[in-house]
C-alpha cells in the first residue's frame, strides 16, 4: 500500500487544519493507521491512533480533545481534524499504517509497514 499525506500548511495558534492520509494499492480498511509528528530536534510521537480491530481510536495527552482522527473507507483516506492549534503543535506529520497491529504496539514506530512522507503544520503565535 502507497500513502500519500497532505493538508499541512501556516496556521495561527488558535486556528484549525484537516490532514489526509490517502491510499492506493489495497484495501484500506483492514489497516490500523495513527498519525505521528515530529518537532524539530525531538524524536517522533504517536498522536493519535485508530485500530482497526475494534474501530477503536487513541490520542497523546497533548491533543486529546483538540484532534479527530477517522476514516472514509470509500475514499481509502484517513483524517486528522486539528483544532485549536498552538505553536507546540508544529511538526511534521506523518500517517503510518499496517494490517497486522495489535494495540500494544500502537506507538512503536518499528510496528507499521507502510509510511507517507509527511506533512509540515506550522502554527504561529
Amino acid at each position: 500500500v502507497q500513502l500519500q499525506a497532505f493538508g499541512g500548511g501556516l496556521v495561527q495558534a488558535g486556528g484549525s487544519l484537516r490532514l489526509s492520509c490517502t491510499a492506493s494499492g489495497s484495501t484500506f480498511s483492514r489497516y490500523s493507521v495513527s498519525w505521528f509528528r515530529q518537532a524539530p530536534g525531538k524524536d517522533r510521537r504517536l498522536v493519535a491512533a485508530l485500530y482497526t480491530r475494534d474501530r477503536s481510536t487513541s490520542y497523546a495527552d497533548a491533543v486529546k480533545g483538540r484532534f479527530t482522527i477517522s476514516r472514509d473507507n470509500a475514499k481509502n483516506t484517513v483524517y486528522l481534524q486539528m483544532n485549536s492549534l498552538t505553536p507546540e503543535d508544529t511538526a511534521v506529520y506523518y500517517c503510518a499504517a499496517d494490517s497486522s497491529l495489535i494495540r500494544s504496539s500502537l506507538a512503536s514506530q518499528n510496528a507499521y509497514a507502510y509510511w507517507g512522507q509527511g506533512t509540515q503544520v506550522t502554527v504561529s503565535s
